[in-house]
């Protein structure tokens, strides 16, 4: 085995969020252990951290049955060429992060060479399918977890787990004061302004966009001077809004492409699809109503199969409702512009929101979570040597 500052490491991170979170572990890996070599599965972020991409996430990150069926020969050729460098030039650690379906797979072929396994970032087995707990337990040697009850829930089960806090408070962060950003765009700083964020993939704007609009078109006048807004993922272009009925909404929206985090905190409330943008909004102090819609089928399976009691991160993490979620049938303008025009007219309503997002924060853990799993990964090494 090579010295602990130059072990040979494999990573895969098969989404882009998982290549971004990916490459803040990987420099903070490289920043305690130099002479650390690295290869994997990942996309530009990996790739700009020196990493050695043996196959392109982009070819992997795929969404329902028909698109897996589709790419499953990407799939297949991704899983040689990993087990290929694995028996080839055996790592001193394989590190996963989320993408299970996949990661388990290649953690089984890593144990049974005697490749030591470190996860980064958990699958959501604490939501669905508790099961794989017992397979994850016998092929990783520790994890690593965002969310603070992630912790409990592995320890429940006897596994090597720490909670490092969050990644996002190292990354949600703004440079500019709201007067100075807003001024900027042209908007006066007394507007009352309403964030739309409908999602980063095709399938969710399809669904929430509309509703959004919708809810903002009856919004209008309701409010003091509003000002719509709508931060534009990086995985979408604005031909994907039009296509959603932005161009015949009714209301005037303003789409833009940079400064997102500027963006979203210049907010006095937003419209949100369900995801990591809820924590995103907590971390910069936005009220927010959570919302999401999904076909009969998969929200009737759904009921059944998700074992927990909210839908967005952000009231998860709380552990109690702090953020309002309407979802599904509930879903709908009249009740999403109801709930949005309350979080700016209620005072009350919105400093007890405002409160449980800092808990949120709190509850989050401090800063450095890349440098936390990145010393955790080389005590990994350290203990197989």
């Amino acid at each position: 085995m090579p010295a602990l500052n130059a072990p040979r490491i494999m990573i895969v991170a098969g989404e882009a969020s998982g290549d971004m979170h990916g490459a803040r572990l990987i420099a903070a890996l490289k920043g305690q252990a130099p002479g650390a070599r690295v290869c994997g599965i990942g996309g530009p972020e990996l790739a700009r951290q020196g990493v050695e991409i043996l196959y392109d996430a982009s070819r992997l990150a795929v969404v329902g049955i028909v698109e897996v069926i589709s790419h499953f020969r990407f799939i297949r050729e991704a899983m040689h060429a990993l087990e290929k460098r694995l028996r080839d030039e055996p790592p001193n650690l394989l590190i996963l992060i989320d993408y299970p379906d996949f990661n388990l797979i290649l953690a089984k072929k890593a144990r049974r060479l005697g490749i030591p396994v470190f996860y980064y970032i958990s699958p959501q087995v604490w939501a669905w399918r508790s099961g794989r707990v017992k397979t994850i337990k016998k092929l990783v040697d520790r994890m690593a977890v965002i969310l603070p009850f992630e912790q409990d829930f592995y320890r429940k089960f006897g596994m090597a787990v720490d909670f490092v806090g969050h990644p996002l408070l190292d990354s949600v962060q703004t440079t500019q004061t709201r007067e100075d950003f807003l001024q900027s765009l042209g908007i006066a700083s007394e507007s009352t302004v309403i964030g739309i964020l409908p999602g980063s993939r095709k399938r969710e704007i399809a669904g929430m966009l509309p509703v959004f609009l919708a809810a903002a078109k009856l919004m209008q006048e309701q409010l003091v001077k509003p000002v719509f807004v709508l931060p534009l993922a990086p995985t979408l272009t604005e031909d994907d809004l039009l296509a959603n009925g932005l161009a015949d909404a009714g209301v005037e929206v303003r789409v833009v492409r940079e400064n997102r985090y500027e963006l979203m905190a210049a907010c006095k409330a937003v419209m949100a699809a369900s995801g990591t943008v809820s924590l995103e909004l907590a971390i910069l102090n936005v009220p927010m109503v959570i919302s999401y819609r999904v076909s009969p089928l998969t929200y009737f399976l759904g009921r059944r199969l998700i074992k927990v009691q909210y839908a967005s991160l952000v009231n998860l993490v709380a552990g109690r409702e702090v953020a309002p979620e309407l979802l599904q049938h509930e879903a709908v303008p009249e009740k999403i512009a109801r709930a949005t025009v309350r979080l700016v007219a209620d005072q009350a309503k919105r400093a007890n929101l405002l409160a449980g997002l800092a808990e949120v924060r709190q509850k989050l853990g401090g800063a450095g979570a890349s440098a936390k799993a990145a010393r955790l990964a080389l005590e990994t090494v350290r203990k197989s040597e």
